[in-house]
């Protein structure tokens, strides 16, 4: 992972993971990673502001995102904590190349997608995600989000539950 990082350029990795631990991968633990990554030339730091498995309470605005998990976590993006976690995270990547990760693999079905949505329209952010091959990808924002002053609403076309 160092080796990937560093061949992108990142110089500090942001973790948005609720739980920074894997029993599966146990050296991207939070306790390891903060060892590791460092010794590599990598900063680390938790945002735990930013990270995922939000439950919001009542009906969602979010109709467009199809997945629970997704909805509820659109409603948290208005949040104050979730604006400080992003604020933070933005004054970071003004000083040097930054990478968000989380759990999931693939940033297409993992919360880091409405986090990129979020930076990209509302804050006018280059986001692109490192692929597991080294290459970079430019964000393409969900086509079901919408700009409403300072927040984002996923309530374009309306998609069947899964």
């Amino acid at each position: 992972m160092a080796a990937l990082l560093a061949g992108a350029g990142v110089q500090s990795l942001v973790d948005v993971r609720s739980a920074p631990g894997s029993r599966r991968n146990p050296d991207t633990a939070r306790d390891e990673m903060q060892h590791w990554l460092p010794a590599a030339g990598i900063g680390y730091r938790w945002e735990p502001r930013l990270g995922g498995w939000r439950r919001v309470k009542g009906p969602s605005a979010d109709i467009g995102l199809r997945n629970d998990s997704f909805r509820s976590y659109a409603g948290y993006m208005r949040s104050e904590d979730f604006q400080a976690g992003i604020d933070e995270l933005l004054a970071q990547a003004a000083d040097q190349q930054v990478a968000v990760m989380c759990a999931e693999t693939v940033w297409w079905r993992c919360h880091r997608k409405l986090i990129a949505d979020y930076l990209a329209l509302v804050r006018g952010t280059e986001v692109r995600h490192l692929m597991h091959d080294g290459k970079l990808r430019d964000h393409r924002p969900t086509a079901e989000a919408r700009v409403a002053g300072d927040v984002l609403i996923y309530d374009g076309p309306a998609v069947e539950p899964e």
